[in-house]
């Protein structure tokens, strides 16, 4: 064990670093975890639903578990989350749900938060109070906060009710046109979420588009949910229906797969596929980028699953040009811009990431972080205010390097390491569990 400072300061005695060897390639097929963002919304939704919700291929990581401990404590039953295994919740209504007798923890998972802002909002006359870890506490919260109180909810916490721990005070919601402050899936949502319990419509104007999970779900169990404007950016919401339980088979998570996608891309003698990859539009930016970059990517057996396009994808290491990014592309690939660093590397020229500045308030401060490891191992870069800029074919090396716990730092780095001159050693690795728990044993077995 050996002492490691901590994103906010603090000190923490952690496990052995991991050894990052370098050389090598990666051949073989891999399927990756259910995709988060669909995994939350199917627990959320399942809960206020009538019936039994069964789910396929749900998450087994942190953040959804917080999700699911979070109803369990408002009177709802989940069933253990096992990977391999069927989840099954069964709905307690739209306003079943009881007020907890302790704080709801949401762990380091920003949506759980988030979400629960939303859901929680208009249980009139019940009282709900939600915390999480340090990471979680130092989050904006403010951002979903605002929009909801002018549909009337009462939320307070530190900072005027920007940071948690968060109290709600359900209130009688009111039908509202409300813009939302940042394009931001996780504020769309928790105002969707708040829009069912309000005494009228209401329309969410997004300033670029979001992923749209949480839409199509919503329309599955019975929602009356209408989508129009430029890109969809127009969501409206009428109050009644009753939501019914539904089958829901997640598909694996592009943001997981994006890991692969680019380590295949970069590698020496690479061919991976990626088996059961969601492919919604509103998630597909990761590929246009590679495809930009002249990566090698092919979709195979595209489908239809449940609502959400479904493929395989298969990777083939091959030279690869800069690439640059901004404003209404970046909501599409917020996840995947860790990655993507490491991609720009790799690449001839220099690449650009801007109107990126929501990746300052992720697990962490991603653009730093991400800077702050690369040129540890060698990088060229600059940091800039909302982005970085990337030069090209800069030899990486072998470095002592830091998740900074940040389950995406941590599995872009381990991508790093692939192409590096030397061992490289990460700290922190086990933040990765937090999103993809198998994922250094994938690692293992592709480079075998």
């Amino acid at each position: 064990m050996s002492p490691s400072a901590g994103a906010d300061g603090s000190v923490d005695l952690l496990v052995a670093p991991l050894a990052l060897p370098a050389g090598g390639s990666l051949s073989g097929t891999v399927k990756v975890p259910g995709d988060k963002s669909i995994s939350h919304r199917a627990l959320l939704f399942g809960a206020i639903a009538e019936g039994r919700t069964r789910i396929d291929g749900l998450l087994p990581a942190e953040d959804p578990l917080s999700t699911a401990a979070c109803l369990r404590a408002m009177g709802v039953t989940v069933s253990p989350i096992e990977a391999g295994e069927p989840v099954l919740v069964e709905g307690v209504g739209l306003d079943g749900l009881q007020e907890p007798a302790q704080v709801l923890d949401c762990g380091n998972s920003g949506t759980t938060m988030r979400l629960m802002l939303g859901l929680l909002a208009g249980r009139r006359g019940r009282h709900f109070v939600l915390s999480g870890d340090a990471s979680l506490r130092s989050r904006p919260m403010r951002r979903v906060g605002e929009p909801l109180a002018q549909m009337g909810a009462r939320i307070h916490g530190r900072q005027d009710g920007n940071l948690a721990p968060l109290a709600v005070q359900g209130q009688p919601l009111h039908g509202s046109v409300i813009g939302t402050p940042v394009a931001s899936a996780q504020v769309k949502s928790a105002l969707l979420l708040a829009a069912l319990t309000a005494d009228g419509p209401t329309t969410v104007i997004e300033p670029a588009p979001t992923r749209d999970h949480s839409e199509r779900m919503l329309r599955a169990f019975g929602a009356d949910l209408e989508v129009g404007g430029d890109l969809g950016r127009f969501i409206t919401v009428r109050p009644g229906p009753t939501l019914r339980g539904q089958s829901v088979v997640v598909p694996g998570d592009i943001s997981s797969a994006a890991f692969w996608l680019v380590a295949g891309a970069i590698t020496p003698g690479a061919d991976l596929t990626i088996e059961n990859v969601g492919l919604n539009p509103s998630r597909t930016g990761i590929l246009e980028v590679l495809e930009r970059m002249g990566a090698r990517i092919e979709v195979l057996n595209a489908r239809d699953v449940a609502g959400e396009p479904v493929g395989e994808l298969r990777v083939r290491h091959g030279p690869l040009r800069a690439f640059s990014i901004e404003g209404p592309m970046i909501p599409r690939l917020v996840d995947e811009i860790p990655v993507l660093a490491v991609a720009a590397c790799c690449a001839d020229g220099t690449s650009r990431i801007s109107g990126a500045a929501e990746l300052r308030v992720k697990e962490t401060d991603r653009l730093a972080v991400m800077a702050r490891q690369l040129t540890a191992m060698g990088a060229r870069l600059e940091e800039h205010p909302d982005g970085l800029s990337i030069a090209g074919l800069t030899p990486l090396h072998g470095a002592e390097v830091d998740s900074e716990t940040d389950h995406r730092v941590a599995m872009s780095l381990a991508v790093a390491s692939l192409v590096a001159l030397g061992d490289s050693r990460l700290h922190r690795p086990e933040a990765a569990a937090v999103s993809y728990p198998g994922f250094w044993d994938d690692l293992a077995r592709l480079r075998a």
